[in-house]
């Protein structure tokens, strides 16, 4: 079998080395370079990981963040470096997607694993309207609550669930939804349109395109459907704030027919949108804008803070599938049958970001 090729890369442009989980196990690093690349690196091992990060700081990268040092973060350290980044951002000094999306790297969210891309909230809830007035407070969704708890109906229905919870063995505990806000799926949902997000998707379904009525096609239908199924309660990413590409079918891919004739290509927008980049300029503009910026912090909490888990994350009505947390379970003991068939629970179904806040 041919061995990839070795690849290499200057200690001298080093700028970060993080930390990073692969399927919930701490075994990964990642690095990021000046100019803004970055490499994944996976190792079987956490003891590996140790003598890997170790050897790289022997060759005393002269760009290195100090923080990188640290090969297993602490709950003090991150708290420390969010707080610097919570400083910056209440002074203005970087925007609320620059904030959200070193979050996500802090927590591990990365663009190198499907498994576990950086996540965005939705922020618009009129998809209907002609015209949107950003200052007014009723086009925005409830940063308070997860997007599967917007409404009062679903989310009693939420609750119920997770009352009426039965031990299904393996560890396993109350939860509202057996489904991630993101995962491989989601990502690969949104990016259908894009390489090589599209072969992608052909590969996880078998060699072709999933049912067309499945498929991402209309903004306004994806944000209804996570206002009434109990399986869908997806967050977004980010392009629906940087990248107008994604809602195009340039390369007319063929999507398929619905069920009620209609042929996939561009994607459908809301009518306060007459184009792709008219779409993503009023995301961003509402994302950046005040009342945003005052609510934002209810939703950090959500993803990325104390009611991530617990008695707050309960009351939230914020509790995921247990698999989506680390430390759920140890995969390290399992046998082979079943550490494959967790592994792809984990990797299929989501994974809940390191909790940053306390």
């Amino acid at each position: 079998k041919e061995l990839p090729r070795p690849r290499a890369w200057a200690v001298a442009q080093l700028r970060e080395l993080l930390p990073r989980r692969y399927l919930l196990r701490r075994v990964a690093l990642e690095l990021f370079l000046v100019g803004g690349a970055s490499h994944f690196l996976c190792f079987a091992e956490r003891e590996t990981r140790r003598r890997v990060h170790k050897r790289i700081l022997g060759l005393r990268p002269p760009l290195l963040d100090p923080a990188s040092t640290y090969v297993n973060y602490g709950r003090s350290l991150l708290e420390s470096r969010h707080q610097q980044l919570l400083e910056d951002w209440q002074q203005w000094r970087v925007s609320n997607f620059d904030y959200i999306m070193r979050l996500n790297t802090l927590a591990g969210r990365t663009y190198n694993d499907l498994t576990q891309y950086p996540v965005f909230p939705w922020v618009i809830k009129d998809f209907t309207s002609g015209t949107l007035d950003l200052e007014d407070p009723k086009i925005y969704r409830d940063f308070s609550k997860p997007v599967g708890a917007q409404h009062p109906t679903q989310a009693a229905r939420f609750a119920e669930r997770y009352d009426s919870y039965e031990d299904a063995g393996m560890g396993s505990q109350p939860f509202h939804y057996g489904s991630h806000y993101s995962s491989a799926g989601i990502v690969l949902h949104y990016l259908i349109r894009l390489e090589p997000f599209a072969t992608e998707h052909i590969n996880l379904q078998g060699g072709r395109f999933d049912v067309a009525d499945r498929l991402f096609d209309d903004v306004s239908e994806t944000w209804q459907m996570c206002q009434s199924s109990m399986s869908d309660v997806k967050e977004l990413i980010p392009e629906f704030f940087c990248c107008p590409d994604f809602l195009r079918n340039v390369s007319n891919l063929p999507l398929g027919t619905m069920q009620n004739g209609h042929v996939l290509g561009d994607v459908t927008l809301p009518p306060w949108a007459k184009t792709p980049e008219d779409f993503v300029r009023i995301q961003r503009e509402a994302l950046e804008s005040d009342y945003v910026s005052q609510h934002l912090h209810l939703w950090v909490d959500l993803i990325f803070g104390h009611k991530q888990r617990g008695d707050a994350a309960r009351e939230a009505i914020n509790v995921f599938y247990y698999l989506t947390y680390e430390g759920a379970v140890n995969l390290d003991v399992l046998e082979p049958k079943m550490r494959r068939a967790v592994e792809a629970q984990i990797q299929f179904f989501g994974q809940t970001p390191s909790q940053l806040l306390s």
